[in-house]
């Protein structure tokens, strides 16, 4: 499974990732609930400091390693709403960890947590692996998420930790914070 996806095979660390994210769309005549992927990377020397980058819908990733693949407003469609792609393997070595994040983002400002959200799921994979899925129960009173993390070890092989936990603070304040903890 190297290149491609996958987790390398034996000991080779994780290429290539995919996180997902999906939601049934708001009631008719509700206002659209917009949930959002952020990706926040992290530097070697400082992997619990400000990120290096940050990227999320409207903000790309400077070096092309992380890229946003599909974009939903609303939930609507099939199959997962917001894809992106995590290139690890081309990552510079002074990337050292990767928090993966999801915010609800209401245009009218208002504050919607995940119990609000029809059916709210996460997924993080690696080829045809699943290496994480979350339905955001454990964090439901809560208006962001981080739901996984990459790190790299000293070998500069990349491995990743499911890390839920829960945030009440608006998308832009959440992607500074993300990953400090």
């Amino acid at each position: 499974m190297s290149g491609t996806g996958g987790t390398g095979g034996f000991g080779k660390g994780i290429d290539t990732a995919q996180a997902r994210i999906k939601w049934d769309p708001a009631p008719l005549g509700a206002t659209p609930h917009d949930l959002d992927l952020i990706v926040a990377v992290h530097a070697t020397g400082d992997p619990h400091g400000a990120p290096v980058q940050l990227v999320h819908f409207g903000r790309r990733s400077t070096d092309g390693t992380v890229s946003l693949d599909r974009d939903s407003r609303t939930g609507k469609g099939l199959g997962w709403d917001e894809v992106m792609t995590l290139e690890l393997s081309r990552m510079p070595d002074a990337s050292g960890r990767v928090v993966i994040g999801a915010a609800i983002q209401q245009p009218d400002g208002t504050a919607v947590r995940f119990a609000d959200v029809a059916n709210p799921r996460a997924q993080i994979t690696a080829g045809y692996d699943v290496l994480a899925e979350q339905d955001f129960t454990t964090v439901a009173g809560s208006t962001a998420a981080t739901v996984g993390e990459f790190v790299r070890d000293a070998a500069g092989l990349w491995t990743f930790r499911p890390f839920v936990r829960g945030f009440d603070t608006d998308a832009v304040t959440f992607a500074r914070t993300m990953g400090t903890v």
